[in-house]
């Protein structure tokens, strides 16, 4: 069983965030929990209108470099630093930065993997990386999510079609329209692995025609990447929004945010699926 230090330091912390005011968590309101559509989500409104303006930045103003002290909560090795989400989606949102700037559209690296194993072998859940504006990334300093999961709590709105697209077809399989590539995992999050992970990621990326950090300086087209102690999944993605909703990783996995230019009506008639086919790249 792990030992959850992380997420434990990580709700202290935000406690403390909240007392000075250092995070701002997205207040939503459930709207809608829909398990019987063929691709099953969480559906929340925005109700504060704090929620930050994006702002696509260099590393000259780079929030990152350096980040807030009162959000650090640990250094991962010698290349990362984990700290809070500053808009978290759920108290304990975590994000793994490399220390140097790296970009955030660029491939990620084996350091990169064994800092994620790092902090995975004592705080697990739903890992994402959104790898550029148009795959939803809102910043361009190299950084992955953790949005942390107990033991027996599900890991996301579509776990449960993810693994029952993974069980019924071989992995060579692609979906929606060849633009998702899904794989189980087994070792490859154990503290010797990262390279195997490292691997996965590329074969993954060259089975979508993203590219491979051999033959090309940097992917050829934005892309996702959701991670589970189970599965790895990457999707090519063509743009970041469709019928007002603005959708990065987490909308594969079932998470759906929707603002008051939000299409609900549109989405409630075609559903999860029909949507995320709308900013996927052929």
């Amino acid at each position: 069983m792990k030992s959850k230090a992380f997420w434990k330091e990580s709700l202290l912390l935000t406690e403390k965030a909240l007392q000075i005011k250092s995070i701002n968590p997205i207040k939503t309101q459930l709207k809608i929990y829909n398990k019987e559509n063929e691709y099953p989500y969480e559906l929340r409104l925005l109700i504060n209108g704090s929620f930050k303006e994006k702002a696509f930045i260099g590393p000259k103003t780079n929030p990152f470099l350096p980040w807030e002290k009162e959000l650090e909560i640990s250094q991962v090795l010698d290349s990362h630093m984990l700290i809070l989400n500053k808009y978290p989606v759920q108290l304990g949102h975590m994000l793994l930065i490399s220390k140097n700037w790296k970009s955030q559209s660029s491939w990620l690296d084996q350091n990169d993997f064994k800092a994620l194993i790092n902090v995975n072998k004592d705080t697990t859940g739903l890992w994402f990386f959104n790898s550029s504006p148009k795959a939803g990334a809102s910043q361009p300093h190299r950084h992955l999510q953790l949005l942390p999961r107990n033991d027996k709590e599900i890991i996301c709105p579509s776990q449960v079609w993810i693994k029952s697209q993974i069980e019924k077809v071989n992995h060579n399989n692609l979906f929606f329209n060849g633009s998702m590539a899904l794989s189980s995992i087994s070792n490859e999050l154990s503290d010797d692995s990262a390279l195997n992970l490292y691997n996965l990621y590329v074969n993954l990326c060259d089975r979508l025609n993203i590219g491979v950090p051999d033959k090309s300086s940097k992917p050829l087209v934005p892309y996702n990447i959701l991670l589970s102690e189970d599965w790895l999944i990457i999707v090519k993605r063509s743009r970041e929004s469709a019928f007002g909703f603005e959708i990065n990783a987490l909308g594969f996995a079932g998470y759906l945010l929707a603002t008051n230019i939000s299409n609900i009506n549109w989405l409630e008639k075609n559903g999860l699926y029909s949507l995320l086919n709308q900013v996927i790249e052929r």
